[in-house]
């Protein structure tokens, strides 16, 4: 089902004249309104009336995470503070937290975004959809939660935690959809297991899944035991929130970006240079439409490849592939670089290994190690000693042949690796602590 027919299936022509009109308008007015951007167009010597193609947003610079800490908390802001009318901000756990502002306009054309992106997933008025995103200064759970009440669905604001009581409420409340984090999907399957419920036989049957990179052979695991079809969707908080783009269960073969309100570029993550369609590199957007917090060129980090081939839906916004890593996360172990997606493909692969994994990175002298920690099922944990190394030994040979690198792998017990309600941490950096 598509939300807004008019807007997802405009021609390309008619799209690339939308998004010109409003790239124009949006270098008019942050370069009127925001100190940071008439000075970065200033030395990078351009002006918004240089923009007369849409190419010509190369000419731009680019925009990065570190300059919203820079800014904090509202120096990136294009309108005055009392016409915020609400503040979302990341954890900051890096450093200072990064601080979005949305407008009336911004947060209906959020929830527009969300309602596309859930009918792209089969949502419809009569689902009941059990929203597991959490809420707070988080921008998951109320972006899904009024994307999700546009059409007229029943949400169920549960937010993260009480994983037992979650898997009670999606049986009693019979929810056909849910929202959260893939891992933590598989999470809610293990509590529902130990309390002897078959998802599988529940009302549920779509997953809308974001917040972290996951792969093919996850959606597999997730499919088979929830019994559901499992969607991606995308999105940042310094952009909008989730809703940025979004798989359709028609193709379930990239996520289409509303260009709509985004202009997407594919750049090398070394030199900055734009790359030609069906490139992988790192996803750059700029807001075309954005009003409290809009961002020019911005460099999301995320490793993707652009697709503009016909889709099977009928929507005309240019896909995005599965967002195979970061930049700002990629391992370079003895010069070898490597993803962590990369790694879990294998591990998915592997008959007997549960989707619950962790990498190790520690340094010896001058030399970065890797050790891969992965679950076993019940009945491969029950093996003799031998048979486990055994299976140790493979599939570390396994990940040199695909990979290059040389990785310690370590089987461990059913239930071992800490689980998350949010976003799964899958490295742990030693490194700095060595």
């Amino acid at each position: 089902m598509i939300f807004d027919v008019d807007r997802e299936t405009l021609p390309r022509e008619e799209l690339e004249a939308l998004q010109l009109r409003r790239l124009k308008n949006l270098c008019e007015r942050v370069y009127a309104n925001v100190p940071h951007y008439r000075r970065r167009f200033e030395e990078a010597g351009v002006t918004p009336a240089d923009i007369k193609r849409l190419s010509d947003v190369t000419l731009l610079p680019f925009t990065e995470k570190q300059d919203l800490r820079n800014n904090y908390p509202f120096g990136l802001f294009a309108v005055p503070k009392d016409t915020i009318v609400r503040l979302h901000a990341s954890s900051g756990t890096t450093g200072k937290a990064t601080v979005v502002g949305y407008t009336k306009r911004d947060l209906d054309n959020w929830a527009e975004l969300m309602a596309r992106s859930l009918a792209a997933a089969g949502v419809t008025r009569r689902d009941l959809i059990h929203n597991a995103y959490g809420y707070g200064l988080f921008t998951g759970g109320l972006g899904a939660h009024y994307g999700a009440e546009r059409p007229g669905a029943t949400v169920i604001p549960v937010s993260g935690g009480a994983t037992k009581r979650q898997v009670l409420l999606l049986r009693d409340f019979g929810a056909t959809v849910i929202c959260c984090t893939p891992s933590y999907s598989l999470y809610l399957h293990e509590a529902a297991e130990e309390a002897g419920i078959d998802l599988r036989e529940l009302p549920l049957r779509i997953g809308v899944f974001g917040a972290e990179p996951w792969t093919e052979e996850m959606r597999a695991e997730i499919e088979a035991k929830l019994g559901i079809d499992a969607l991606n969707i995308y999105g940042l908080s310094e952009i909008m929130g989730p809703g940025v783009s979004m798989e359709c269960v028609e193709a379930k073969c990239g996520m289409h970006i509303y260009e709509d309100h985004f202009l997407p570029e594919i750049i090398d993550p070394v030199s900055g240079e734009t790359l030609p369609p069906g490139a992988t590199g790192e996803l750059v957007i700029t807001t075309l439409t954005k009003e409290g917090i809009p961002l020019v060129r911005y460099r999301t980090r995320d490793i993707t490849s652009l697709d503009y081939t016909p889709c099977a839906c009928g929507r005309t916004h240019v896909r995005m592939r599965r967002v195979t890593g970061r930049s700002d996360d990629m391992l370079i172990i003895r010069g070898v670089n490597v993803f962590p997606s990369q790694i879990e493909s294998i591990l998915m692969e592997t008959e007997g290994l549960a989707p619950h994994y962790q990498l190790l990175v520690t340094r010896e002298g001058n030399l970065d190690n890797i050790e891969v920690q992965v679950e076993v099922s019940e009945e491969f944990f029950s093996d003799e000693i031998k048979n486990l190394q055994r299976r140790e030994a493979r599939l570390q040979k396994t990940i040199k042949e695909f990979l290059g690198v040389t990785a310690k792998v370590r089987l461990v017990e059913p239930r071992s690796i800490q689980r998350s309600e949010g976003k799964a941490k899958r490295v742990i950096d030693m490194r700095e602590k060595s």
